[in-house]
């Protein structure tokens, strides 16, 4: 199978995993909500959930981006073997590290929740810091499950990885339900735990299958433990400055009107959505092969599977983010309007998500991009240029925060993105030279035709069946905005094979698949 079939079938099975996903994901936060309501009971629970969570971001995170690479390069040199037994190494790690982290964090439980919720009252910080210490041991299991799932995804097994976050929020669901019942918040808490064990732990048997064997290894002098430690920290450091995006926004929003930084937060998770369905499918499915050849020496063959990656995510994302910036007001209303949400909150809301989506194409290719050189085991040349697009961000959001309110702070992150974007593609073209051609013009071109004439149809159909599904309330409103969506997909499907892109072969590919499984056997 070629380079480009693996890893759009890949990324289809990612995707797919990942939709499944986040449709639990909705789920377990409506379970949560009909078991417990919205109290200072689940603010205690969501404090005492993130304080892991934030430690995970920047550390373990930054750990599941290194290890694909360097399980690649031994790979690559035939020392199979060797990458075992570093990574050994490097879990028998993770569990000594995260768990005296756990135990310091046990003991300093009450003050975690002081620096990462000071405004609870005496009784929730008091809940909160028994949910702390019930749910700190999840450090751990995740640190195990994200460095499983690097090491699955570096023997091109996507599948498996993938479904643990289901399997988690099944957990989760299910706990919330029979633990919840019965022991109230603490049983939810427990199997909040429960479920990222289980997440760990299903992995094992793949992993076995794929070669591994774990032994308890204090090697710490291994050659490859400190390029591993030596390639983390930037990472860690680009994350946390990635935190600092958020932090910028929460502290200048909060300055402005009542429900600004409700409707910032209410649009990022609309702008995430694309970006975790498919962007990050994208990302996941290219990476181990990327860094296969990177560790090979393969530039030109590294430079078009990069090339092709960056493709496909620009072929999805910019019409994803040109369709939300057309239809922001209907999809913020069917989402979002109703009970206390109000119509005023709706616009504030619209707007920034309509100032999100202009970066929605920069977020997406910064994915592949920062892991192309990732996958060349550079991590500092990322970080350096994240750094710089924190202050741009500021300089933006500074100037634009006086005549655009919440969206100019919205809007100076799409800058930001997109400066990103450059910087990052052009340091990049630099160390895989023709990586930038002249069909990438011509695809850029062909690509903002399509979506243009995507966006002529959304908006043309939703103002059609606005006026004509007005008087059907929320049913119609639904209606509304599936045929704008629908139009618009259409329409740009179509313009894709009239202007012969070459994408438009894998659409046919893929398609056909679909509809011969739909078709029922003989027999």
């Amino acid at each position: 199978m070629s380079t480009g079939k693996m890893i759009a079938r890949a990324t289809l099975v990612i995707a797919v995993i990942n939709l499944l996903s986040r449709i639990l994901g909705f789920v377990r936060e409506q379970v949560i909500a009909y078991m417990f309501g919205a109290t200072g009971v689940t603010d205690a629970y969501v404090v005492a959930y993130n304080i892991p969570n934030a430690v995970f971001a920047i550390v373990i995170g930054a750990l599941a981006t290194v290890v694909v690479p360097v399980f690649s390069e031994y790979a690559a040199k035939g020392q199979k073997d060797e990458a075992w037994r570093l990574f050994n190494t490097v879990i028998t790690m993770v569990v000594i590290i995260f768990s005296l982290i756990t135990v310091a964090g046990i003991f300093a439980a009450p003050l975690l929740v002081k620096l990462t919720a000071p405004g609870l009252s005496t009784e929730v910080a008091g809940l909160a810091t028994r949910l702390t210490v019930i749910m700190l041991p999840i450090l751990v299991f995740y640190g195990l499950s994200t460095v499983f799932q690097g090491l699955l995804n570096a023997n091109q097994v996507f599948g498996i990885p993938a479904l643990s976050v289901s399997v988690t929020n099944i957990t989760i669901i299910v706990a919330a339900l029979t633990l919840g019942s019965a022991y109230g918040i603490d049983g939810l808490a427990a199997g909040t735990v429960l479920g990222f064990v289980l997440a760990a732990l299903m992995q094992v048997p793949k992993l076995r299958q794929v070669g591994f064997r774990f032994k308890f290894n204090t090697d710490w002098r291994h050659p490859g433990v400190r390029k591993v430690l030596y390639l983390v920290m930037p990472v860690a450091i680009g994350t946390s400055l990635n935190q600092i995006y958020l932090i910028i926004d929460r502290i200048l929003a909060s300055g402005l009107a009542e429900g600004s930084i409700s409707a910032l937060n209410y649009a990022n998770r609309i702008i995430l959505m694309p970006i975790t369905f498919f962007v990050l499918a994208v990302g996941t499915a290219f990476y181990p092969t990327i860094t296969a050849l990177a560790s090979q020496g393969q530039k030109q063959e590294l430079a078009d599977t990069v090339l092709r990656a960056i493709r496909m995510v620009i072929l999805f994302s910019l019409p994803a983010g040109v369709g939300l910036m057309v239809l922001a007001t209907p999809i913020i209303k069917l989402l979002f309007e109703h009970g206390q949400f109000t119509a005023r909150a709706t616009e504030m809301t619209a707007f920034a998500l309509m100032m999100y989506a202009i970066g929605l194409v920069g977020q997406a290719a910064n994915i592949i991009l920062t892991r192309a050189f990732y996958a060349q085991q550079d991590t500092r040349t990322p970080v350096i240029l994240m750094a710089v697009t924190v202050v741009v961000n500021l300089i933006f959001s500074l100037l634009l925060i006086g005549p655009l309110k919440h969206g100019g702070l919205a809007l100076a992150n799409s800058i930001a993105s997109l400066v990103n974007t450059a910087m990052l593609t052009w340091f990049l073209n630099k160390r895989i030279p023709g990586m930038l051609n002249a069909g990438v013009v011509k695809f850029l071109l062909q690509t903002s035709l399509a979506t243009a004439a995507m966006a002529a149809a959304a908006r043309g159909v939703d103002a059609a069946m606005a006026g004509l599904l007005a008087p059907y309330g929320t049913l119609g409103l639904a209606a509304q905005v599936g045929a704008g969506i629908s139009a618009g997909l259409l329409v740009f499907v179509a313009a894709v094979f009239l202007l012969k892109m070459e994408e438009a072969a894998l659409v046919t590919l893929y398609a056909g698949k679909f509809l011969r499984r739909l078709r029922p056997s003989r027999g």
